[in-house]
């Protein structure tokens, strides 16, 4: 849902630093994880089963193309290649509706605080709760690895975006200038200052 483009939120430009470990105490949370994979990792949204599982090499050619039609300037294959095989503070997941990838999403976490890089949902499956899907897996993930804050950034236009991280209890804390490189477009800075409270 970022501007001008529906269904993809995607949070500024992939950091690219490489970091020696997962922050935020990942010890015993991969095991959390893998537990509630190996019960399925299913509930449904709508009419939909969804899937929601750690994104693999095997995803990529599907969620390269989700990231071609949400965004003006996507991200290459090798650059999630890269976030998914490389960059240790990462968590990527997919959504899928069978073997389909239908939705996917990703942040970091690092020192006690999840920062949030993309969220993106294929246009045919968008308004079916996915995004929020994606969103809650990505708030209980990142609890699981120990942070206790969580970030973003949004274009102000983005009215659905706003709307969705607000009702998960985001709120706006600043703004950094001329953010977005392709449309030079600010960014509003959004905090969840508690990934310990309860949410919807």
């Amino acid at each position: 849902m970022r501007a001008g483009e529906a269904g993809g939120m995607r949070q500024g430009k992939a950091p690219r630093m490489r970091a020696p470990g997962r922050g935020g105490g990942a010890g015993g949370a991969a095991g959390r994880d893998d537990l509630w994979l190996r019960q399925g990792g299913r509930r449904r949204v709508g009419d939909l089963e969804i899937t929601i599982g750690p994104m693999e090499p095997r995803d990529i050619e599907q969620v390269v193309q989700i990231e071609r039609a949400v965004y003006p300037s996507p991200w290459s294959p090798q650059a999630f290649y890269a976030e998914i095989t490389e960059n240790l503070c990462a968590c990527y997941i997919t959504a899928r509706a069978g073997p389909a990838v239908v939705g996917y999403a990703g942040m970091w976490v690092l020192l006690g605080e999840a920062h949030v890089t993309n969220v993106a949902v294929h246009p045919a499956y968008q308004r079916c709760g996915i995004g929020s899907r994606l969103l809650e897996e990505l708030i209980e993930r990142a609890r699981l690895r120990g942070a206790t804050r969580m970030t973003l950034e949004v274009r102000p236009s983005n009215a659905v975006a706003l709307h969705l991280y607000e009702k998960y209890g985001f709120r706006q804390k600043g703004v950094r200038r001329n953010y977005y490189s392709d449309t030079q477009e600010d960014a509003i800075i959004m905090w969840l200052e508690d990934l310990r409270a309860e949410r919807l």
